[in-house]
């Protein structure tokens, strides 16, 4: 599984991150855009997953964030990573 963040920033439903997750198999991918509560879509072998957050929650509002902006990037897919491998173990 490879998780990379393809957009982030202020939206109309407020703070996003968007992920790209590529290398899952049809069937993982139909399990997590079934099962996950956020916004989720499949564009061929890519699942494309939303996350809003609340203003305090949002992780690249920091002025550390802005200034290691690819650390943060680099963090947010790692967890994102282990997050879905730990609900795919539900499958």
């Amino acid at each position: 599984m490879i998780v990379n963040i393809s957009d982030y920033g202020d939206g109309y439903n407020g703070k996003f991150i968007e992920y790209s997750v590529s290398g899952l198999s049809e069937t993982q991918m139909e399990f997590l855009n079934r099962n996950l509560d956020e916004k989720t879509v499949i564009n061929g072998e890519i699942l494309i997953l939303t996350v809003y957050f609340d203003d305090e929650l949002y992780p690249f509002q920091s002025d550390a964030a802005k200034i290691r902006q690819d650390d943060f990037i680099a963090r947010e897919e790692i967890e994102m990573t282990v997050f879905l491998s730990s609900f795919l173990e539900d499958m």
